[in-house]
């Protein structure tokens, strides 16, 4: 089992007595004379926000993130009743969020961060427009007064080529790994997973031992059990890219079951065990229950490719990676596809669309030689 650390890479998983309570909402600047909260909004609200979650089966991330500019919109109306809605409201609303600076980067508020703030709450007051108290105070048109103008729209709605390693640079970072510690050869088995099944790491996150089947070489992601996005049971073979990955999480799953004594339903990646040791919290083993979220498993990838001197790339990266990588790999119209059911997708159109953008280089290159295409 590991030996006793308070190194940085063990502090980062340490317990939290606050853990339970929900995310501090970001506010703008406020005086301190002005009111938090609003009684008869806040019992509305609950409402909405519980029509969110069960009604519309919304994720608790969602929710919790209409909740942020719902608050978001109070604040700049000193929390005013929602009965006491005007268009002014809104349109200030709106010229506020332009001017706003993000307290995490410095920098304006993104228009895609904009958009989401916005929609949050016309979806609210679209709601509001319906509910007894309001309909005759609320129009349902009011709710257009938190549309994005179409340049910022836009704008919004641009993707971005996002960076993301080769299959050298993720082999390098790999190399550089530890195994020094049986955390050590935990961080490495979880690389090696997510470069062999090119897996979600909320669904990473999740799993168990039971999910796995080192005989055919693939892993059930079971929507029953694994976060998986939109809920979707997907069963994953490992690429064949690399023996080195596979042979690292054929010792890892070796040493759960023989070493550590785990069960089917002991967690794949487990969280550390953190302790108090003479007065101070210390790494005495693993736990065994799953992740509570993806946090503690992107700060291990992302520490891995930094200290191969690379740029901290997230788990996320590696499925932009593997595409690459399969576009070459599997030329047919049907492996491709299956390379594309492999890693979650209903249809290659997915996959193509959302990893493999072409550039407008590219894009002039191949016009201008279809044959060479």
């Amino acid at each position: 089992m590991p030996k006793p650390s308070t190194s940085k890479k063990a502090r980062t998983e340490m317990p939290n007595r606050y853990h339970n309570l929900p995310p501090k909402l970001t506010l703008t600047q406020e005086r301190p004379s002005m009111r938090k909260f609003n009684e008869e909004n806040e019992r509305i609200k609950r409402r909405y926000l519980q029509y969110l979650k069960a009604a519309k089966r919304k994720d608790s991330s969602t929710v919790l993130k209409a909740a942020e500019g719902i608050l978001r919109f109070e604040s700049s109306t000193g929390f005013a009743s929602f009965k006491r809605f005007r268009i002014e409201q809104a349109v200030k609303f709106q010229e506020r969020l332009n001017e706003e600076v993000s307290k995490t980067t410095g920098q304006p508020l993104s228009k895609s961060s904009i958009r989401s703030i916005l929609a949050a709450n016309k979806d609210l007051f679209f709601w509001l427009a319906g509910e007894s108290g309001y309909k005759s105070r609320i129009r349902h048109s009011d709710a257009d007064y938190f549309n994005m103008d179409a340049k910022g729209a836009r704008v919004a709605g641009t993707s971005r080529e996002t960076p993301y390693p080769s299959m050298e640079m993720a082999r390098h970072a790999f190399s550089y790994m530890p195994e020094v510690t049986d955390i050590d050869r935990r961080n490495k088995a979880l690389f090696a997973f997510l470069m062999l099944t090119g897996a979600r790491d909320g669904a990473v996150a999740s799993l168990r031992l039971n999910h796995i089947n080192m005989f055919d070489k693939c892993v059930y992601q079971d929507a029953r059990e694994v976060k998986t996005k939109a809920s979707k049971s997907i069963t994953t073979y490992f690429l064949p890219i690399d023996t080195d990955y596979l042979t690292c999480l054929k010792a890892w799953v070796v040493y759960l079951k023989e070493v550590a004594l785990f069960g089917p339903d002991d967690p794949l990646i487990p969280p550390l065990k953190i302790e108090p040791v003479e007065g101070e919290f210390q790494v005495v083993g693993f736990e065994r229950h799953i992740y509570k979220n993806a946090n503690a498993i992107r700060a291990v990838i992302k520490e891995a490719f930094r200290r191969a001197d690379l740029p901290p790339f997230t788990p996320h990266a590696f499925r932009k990676s593997l595409v690459k990588w399969a576009d070459t790999a599997y030329p047919t119209r049907e492996a491709f596809k299956a390379f594309s059911q492999n890693i979650g997708h209903s249809s290659e159109v997915t996959t193509i669309s959302a990893y493999c953008p072409v550039s407008i280089e590219r894009q002039g290159e191949l016009i201008k030689s279809p044959r060479k295409a």
